[in-house]
């Protein structure tokens, strides 16, 4: 027996005289690891939760503490595009562990692959939607990129990861809490106290931009994310939901609220979105000289 065998069978999970069978585990990250397991009293697959045995030695431990949080912010938050939990509490070997919905599908990334740039504005439009229901309900979620965005076998958008999350009940925290490169300025700065909506909007504009990397960005489209990612947490959108109407306002090709139009481009965007009313002026004057062609012959 290696040693690396004898690590798996110590990092695995306890669940003797549970509902679970384990399955194997699935993926890793700070705030824990994540294995596919059964639920053999519902007989479906779920995914479980559980800290490292490195990270949670047996008894009540910080780690403990945020895992349980995280599970409880879950509870609060019954969106589709936030996946639902079904079970919490501590293991035999003394592993605090939450059991959710096992999601199978493909990172944020993937869908990038082939997609218009109207499809990847829909589909951003799917990650914002979770992300405002949160926040109607006093959760910031702080740690908004596209590695905790995953999109389901069936096109469903899941924002995921919510262990850093701010109650907006509980007073601010001391530290740095995030990912560097989609944290918002006062964030980085650890001023806790200033984070709010506006801080997931800074994330939601990070995500819009990895997103339309490589794609042609109109001028409009581009302020969107300009505002959304300003250093002034002031000059950023207000919330997520009035981003995300400027997002249905430019696939409507109508004006965004933040960006000022050239005549010709109201004239361009005019054009575009009474396209076939002109198609069909065009068509009529055509068949309208040529009527009049040979009725003059």
């Amino acid at each position: 027996m290696n040693v690396e065998h004898l690590r798996r069978i110590v990092a695995e999970p306890d669940v003797s005289g549970t509902r679970y069978k384990l399955v194997e585990q699935i993926a890793q990250g700070g705030m824990g690891v994540i294995w596919s397991a059964i639920d053999t009293q519902l007989d479906r697959k779920v995914a479980l939760k559980v800290l490292p045995v490195w990270d949670d030695p047996v008894g009540d431990t910080p780690a403990a503490s945020l895992l349980l949080r995280e599970a409880g912010v879950l509870a609060k938050l019954e969106h589709p595009g936030i996946v639902p939990i079904h079970d919490a509490g501590a293991l035999p070997d003394g592993r605090v562990y939450y059991a959710m919905k096992l999601v199978q599908g493909g990172q944020l990334s993937d869908a990038r692959v082939g997609a218009s740039r109207g499809d990847l504005l829909r589909l951003f439009q799917r990650v914002i939607e979770p992300v405002a229901f949160a926040h109607s309900c006093g959760v910031i979620h702080r740690d908004l990129k596209p590695e905790n965005v995953m999109v389901g076998a069936f096109g469903e958008v899941l924002v995921m990861d919510w262990g850093i999350a701010k109650l907006a009940s509980v007073g601010a925290e001391t530290g740095v809490i995030g990912t560097p490169a989609y944290m918002a300025p006062e964030q980085a700065a650890g001023q806790n106290d200033r984070v709010n909506e506006r801080t997931d909007v800074y994330g939601l504009g990070g995500i819009l931009r990895f997103l339309l990397d490589g794609q042609p960005v109109p001028r409009p489209l581009a302020a969107i994310v300009t505002t959304a990612t300003a250093a002034d947490p002031d000059a950023r959108y207000s919330s997520a939901a009035a981003m995300s109407a400027d997002i249905a306002r430019f696939l409507d090709a109508e004006p965004v609220s933040v960006y000022r139009e050239r005549w010709w481009e109201i004239v361009l965007r005019w054009t575009k979105r009474n396209h076939t009313l002109l198609l069909l002026l065009l068509a009529y004057l055509i068949m309208r000289g040529l009527t009049l062609f040979f009725l003059s012959r």
